[in-house]
């Protein structure tokens, strides 16, 4: 029988119900993207309830949560609306599948509802249960598209380094990102890469708009060298989230388009952190003048309630599927889950009826960013970069040579448990410092995220350079 809290004297010690979780989770639970030795000698920090944009402690402490959750929980924490909707529907059709000539009302109505929100030529929707499903999906929808077109031979899929498009094994394949290739036999055949738009890390002393170019031209150097004949898509988030709110000179995505319709390659746009309303658009691409083919969303589309993902199909491989596709034989459990369908409908409305975006543009994301851009003034901050409701911090040793601290410094590592300690969760990308804050964030509650964050800069420094 596993380890109980009865094994602890709840009356003589104020934390004990903290410790007993530490320990069922240390004697019992595996974490993602985790050091779970290393995590159960220290114990596990234990979120136990959250309103707005705050989570909290079960000993009372308030954690402003400037990564609203993993970038998902767009509408805060609490809402009734979308608790009701789930609540409703549990009530009607808790489950049933998609397979077996068989739909439901909350499939069909997201779907339709999705596709008014989105661009003209995105008119079909693929529902999933997450983002990296999606991306796997895109893999297997791509190559069975170009098959059905007398094209077989189209299998290869081109991606970035240090892009992240989650953690299946197609989705890791995708993602760039080295330590995940390091484990499981990653990447799978026909997966390639090619350099990020890292201005600041790779690209210093040169002009950003040439640099964007340089990156871009690199996916048309990668079509020749595999032959386009072989190649079937390109695949980028338009901002990069994990990789460190990587955001590309304006150059970069219209060349990518360009490359893409010159050599007839499918674009996919990996909307997964960047659509529903973090870059002020309903897709992240739209901000960049890019008409993708296809559309991977997940996280923000039910703001993190219940998990559902859906690939955005354009007419172009929808038609193609339709006509010529016969069976897709993909496929999952819980696509378009009616309880998740229904609580992304209900957060959709809301958002609407909240006018989520125009506040975003309007008022929020330019206060954001113009708070934001202060910190550049800190000794530690060598770039203080952002876009719509992401931002990123890039710390360094020496502020005029963009010098980074050694790496066994860890310094990224030291600031994120800094910001912890000052009540503000703000992730560490090695020593860049990212947020992507809930969209329904206040202005009073972005200086309080400011505050917060300068507090753990100036600790950082006091410690790292003294």
């Amino acid at each position: 029988m596993p380890a109980m809290t009865k094994d602890i004297d709840m009356t003589q010690n104020p934390n004990a119900q903290t410790q007993a979780w530490q320990q069922l989770d240390a004697a019992h639970h595996l974490h993602p993207f985790t050091d779970n030795g290393a995590l159960n000698a220290k114990g596990s920090r234990v979120i136990s309830h959250a309103d707005g944009v705050y989570i909290h402690t079960p000993e009372g402490d308030a954690i402003l949560d400037g990564m609203a959750g993993l970038w998902c929980v767009n509408m805060g924490y609490g809402r009734t609306e979308l608790v009701q909707a789930a609540t409703e529907q549990l009530n009607t059709l808790p489950y049933y599948n998609l397979f077996f000539q068989c739909t439901h009302p909350p499939a069909t109505e997201l779907a339709a509802q999705l596709t008014s929100l989105l661009p003209d030529h995105l008119n079909r929707v693929f529902f999933t249960g997450s983002g990296s499903e999606c991306n796997d999906t895109v893999v297997r929808m791509v190559r069975h598209y170009w098959a059905s077109q007398g094209q077989p031979k189209r299998k290869a899929i081109i991606s970035r380094h240090n892009a992240y498009h989650g953690s299946t094994m197609a989705g890791a394949s995708l993602g760039g990102m080295k330590p995940m290739h390091a484990q499981g036999g990653l990447p799978i055949p026909d997966i390639h890469h090619i350099d990020q738009p890292y201005h600041f890390g790779e690209g210093q002393g040169m002009d950003a708009n040439e640099f964007g170019l340089e990156r871009a031209r690199q996916l048309e150097a990668k079509i020749l060298e595999l032959g386009p004949e072989n190649v079937a898509a390109f695949i980028g988030e338009p901002v990069q989230g994990a990789g460190g709110v990587i955001i590309p000179p304006e150059t970069y995505w219209p060349e990518v388009q360009r490359i893409c319709r010159q050599y007839d390659i499918l674009l996919i746009s990996d909307e997964v952190i960047c659509g529903f309303g973090r870059l002020g658009h309903w897709l992240g691409c739209e901000h960049f003048g890019v008409k993708p083919d296809l559309v991977c969303m997940a996280k923000g589309i039910t703001s993190g309630y219940v998990p559902l993902g859906a690939v955005a199909v354009g007419d172009r491989v929808a038609q193609g599927l339709l006509d010529n596709g016969g069976d897709f034989n993909h496929g999952f459990t819980y696509s378009g889950h009616p309880v998740a369908c229904a609580v992304a409908s209900a957060n959709l409305k809301l958002m609407a009826d909240e006018k989520v975006l125009e506040r975003i543009n309007e008022h929020t994301a330019p206060y954001l960013q113009r708070r934001w851009a202060e910190l550049a003034d800190h000794p530690l901050v060598g770039e203080a970069r952002g876009l719509g409701m992401v931002a990123a911090l890039e710390l360094v040793a020496d502020k005029a040579s963009g010098k980074r601290f050694d790496e066994n410094v860890g310094a990224g590592t030291v600031c994120r448990d800094f910001c912890i300690e000052s009540g503000l969760v703000m992730r560490a990308v090695g020593d860049t410092m990212i947020i992507s804050p809930p969209l329904i964030i206040t202005e009073a509650e972005i200086d309080e995220l400011i505050a917060r964050a300068r507090r753990s800069l100036d600790l950082t420094w006091q410690k790292l350079v003294g």
